[in-house]
């Protein structure tokens, strides 16, 4: 198994916990939230999908992106399996893109988001959008607990 294959592994053991966690809230609390500054449940969803499908195009043009055009944007929330449904072609498509890359690409391409304070390698970037992505899990995992909801078991 290559590099490539472990972050790609990486990814789908991470959305795969994730959605274990996403399918498990309640559809009545899909709005829940610790605080009035804080998303809520479905928000926090919509946020790990859209930031993805951002860090994809960001990784194609090898920086930050000086305009976003979300496709995510302006839909309502109905469930989230309608989340995820939408979101998949472009999860497919930066899976793809990923699987594209070769083992010398995750050193030599840097990914320049200064305006964000840093400028890392492809390897890395790849990394934090599984940790982006696993942090948010987290988080909703507390918020599930400061609900008073069961929470499922994502170490299994």
């Amino acid at each position: 198994m290559n590099s490539i294959d472990l972050i790609i592994l990486n990814f789908n053991e991470v959305r795969r916990r994730s959605i274990k966690v996403w399918t498990s809230i309640p559809d009545d609390q899909f709005y829940w939230k610790p605080d009035e500054e804080a998303m809520n449940c479905i928000e926090m969803v919509r946020h790990v999908l859209e930031s993805e499908h951002y860090y994809h195009l960001a990784i194609k043009n090898k920086g930050s992106l000086s305009l976003f055009e979300s496709p995510f944007e302006n839909r309502p929330f109905i469930s989230i399996k309608t989340e995820l449904e939408f979101a998949e072609p472009y999860r497919k498509q930066f899976i793809d893109t990923v699987m594209s890359f070769s083992e010398e690409d995750l050193e030599s391409i840097k990914i320049d988001r200064s305006d964000s304070g840093y400028i890392r390698s492809l390897g890395d970037m790849l990394l934090r959008v599984a940790y982006h992505e696993s942090v948010h899990t987290g988080q909703l995992l507390d918020y599930l607990r400061t609900a008073g909801i069961p929470r499922v078991r994502v170490w299994d």
